[in-house]
């Protein structure tokens, strides 16, 4: 009877000890949420690529290669210690747009495509950057589209529509933001503006409200060497329109280097923002990689890409500065494209077929064809390396140009929108095809995207999480309360 007894007793303190040991595992493995950290970053930089999914990433890491010819040669991104990956879907599709991703990202909430910042009923989503101005953190938007484009929008703003351009820009003047840099004048001048076009409907100057409220303004491709020149003296604030819409493809811009790019903007950024002493919040979009992606522009995918990881190297170079107080985060909104590697022979990329080509699809080859199909041909045997057509390659432009010489109505899903021409698509078709990838459509995709960390806090980020997840777990290291 006694050792009966005993023997139960004993077994019940084994399975007590190991379910108190097996909590503290669980507990340690499986927490409610992301902390604030014991170290609180006090830089943080946030860069998105906008369309960039585990494809783009990937396929401009061999493009790398292919050109320097170091087959070791990584992406900055793709080297940085922490992993995850994300899903991406809003809350009414399965795909997302820019607009519901980026609310995802900046405020930790699923949203409806087409919404700035707001839930499905219509209130407010306070943003990550909205927390860090209320705790006096200084705040930066940097972005290779319009300011008033979607993912640098969700940030500083609040709509109902991403296309009440003009609202998103007013909303910018109380957003608190220190720096803001990317296109669009065309939504912050008045009708009669002397310099160019505009969009507004009013008569209303941002630019020049902007300056009297203490911001050294650049207005437009024209600042650009000035922008380069300028170096603040102390806590300043800038507002840099670069261009009348989105900023140039980096394939397009480093032809001539009249614009800054991303890098060097980011760079501005960072010297603009480190002179305020309780540290800053910079995000920095690579917004034309999902642009070239729309268009089955392989290279300028690559190139925009590459852009982007040049731009996170500056952050990296001020974490190596400051590695005990610095946190960079990098992550995509969503893939677009259906970005496919390595199809037809052999299972190979054959990334030289891309080393000559020299100018963007939606900026420049959509412009090329007006009717005239020698000049045409030769234009592409120029820019576009396409000296070599086979026949069939040839058959396949001229379909597209007797669809054009003769206004016939064409399938989208073949060439897609109007706004780029059969005969461009079927020329990036045919360079897709040389270099095997393919594409499997115009728009966006629902697969998972990579993202990547470094620094304070950077454990946080990784694992299978949600897009909503990581501005959730930013909010976490940070200490901010984005429900309040």
């Amino acid at each position: 009877m006694f050792r009966r007894n005993s023997f139960t007793k004993f077994i019940a303190v084994l399975m007590l000890v190991g379910l108190v040991l097996f909590n503290g595992v669980v507990g340690f493995a499986i927490e409610d949420g992301p902390k604030a950290s014991k170290n609180v970053p006090k830089y943080v930089f946030y860069f998105i690529g906008d369309g960039m999914g585990a494809a783009q990433r990937q396929i401009a890491e061999y493009y790398k290669q292919e050109v320097t010819g170091d087959k070791d040669a990584k992406l900055l991104m793709n080297s940085f210690p922490t992993a995850g990956i994300n899903t991406t879907y809003s809350s009414d599709s399965l795909i997302t747009d820019s607009a519901a991703a980026g609310t995802a990202l900046a405020t930790g909430v699923k949203t409806n495509n087409g919404v700035i910042s707001k839930l499905p009923d219509g209130t407010n989503a306070k943003t990550l950057i909205e927390a860090a101005e209320e705790k006096e953190i200084a705040t930066g938007i940097i972005t290779t589209t319009r300011l008033t484009h979607a993912t640098p929008a969700v940030f500083a703003s609040h709509n109902e529509d991403r296309n009440n351009e003009n609202e998103i820009a007013a909303d910018f003047l109380d957003s608190g933001v220190e720096f803001f840099a990317g296109g669009g004048n065309r939504h912050f001048v008045p009708q009669n503006w002397e310099w160019g076009k505009s969009k507004r409907e009013d008569d209303r100057n941002l630019l020049k409200e902007f300056a009297d409220r203490g911001y050294n303004v650049f207005e437009s491709s024209d600042s650009a060497d000035e922008f380069r020149k300028y170096h603040p003296d102390g806590e300043e604030k800038v507002m840099a329109t670069l261009a009348y819409s989105h900023l140039p493809y980096e394939l397009d811009r480093k032809q001539t280097n009249e614009n800054p790019s991303l890098a060097e903007i980011t760079e501005k950024g960072i010297e603009v923002l480190s002179k305020y002493n309780n540290g800053f919040f910079l995000m920095v979009e690579g917004g034309r990689i999902d642009h070239a992606c729309h268009a089955n522009d392989a290279i300028g995918s690559i190139d925009d890409t590459l852009a982007l990881d040049e731009a996170i190297s500056k952050a990296y170079e001020f974490y190596k500065k400051h590695p005990k107080e610095t946190l960079i985060v990098v992550v995509g909104d969503h893939e677009t494209g259906g970005m496919g590697l390595g199809f037809s022979k052999n299972y190979f990329l054959k990334l030289d077929e891309l080393t000559d080509i020299k100018a963007s699809v939606e900026d420049v080859l959509t412009q090329k064809y007006d009717g005239n199909r020698d000049a045409y041909f030769t234009y592409i045997a120029e820019n576009f390396g396409l000296n070599d057509l086979t026949e069939k390659e040839k058959a396949e432009i001229l379909k597209a140009m007797d669809i054009v010489d003769g206004g016939v109505e064409y399938d989208v899903a073949v060439y897609g929108p109007s706004s780029y021409g059969p005969v461009a698509v079927a020329t990036t078709h045919i360079i897709s095809e040389r270099a095997n990838i393919e594409w499997t459509t115009f728009a966006h995709s629902a697969t998972s995207i990579p993202m990547s960390a470094l620094g304070v806090g950077a454990e946080n980020f990784g694992g299978y999480k949600d897009n909503t997840e990581i501005a959730k777990a930013m909010a976490g290291v940070l200490g901010f309360d984005l429900m309040k």
